[in-house]
């Protein structure tokens, strides 16, 4: 008789997947702040920089 020990030790039993981590309340309006910060130095950053900029060349005449 042929006995196949390859399945030894036996799987674990079966439990299911757990469900993906939410956000907190906190951790939410955190994300939500950063990217509104970003997307208004997304527009005003530039605009910065040109005035530095401005400001180093008037300087520099």
């Amino acid at each position: 008789m042929f006995v196949d020990n390859r399945g030894w030790p036996p799987p674990a039993p079966w439990q299911p997947e757990r469900p993906a981590r939410r956000l907190t309340i906190r951790q939410a309006r955190v994300m939500r702040n950063i990217v509104v910060f970003n997307l208004v130095m997304l527009i005003f950053g530039p605009l910065a920089g040109v005035t530095l900029l401005d400001a180093v060349a008037a300087m520099l005449r």
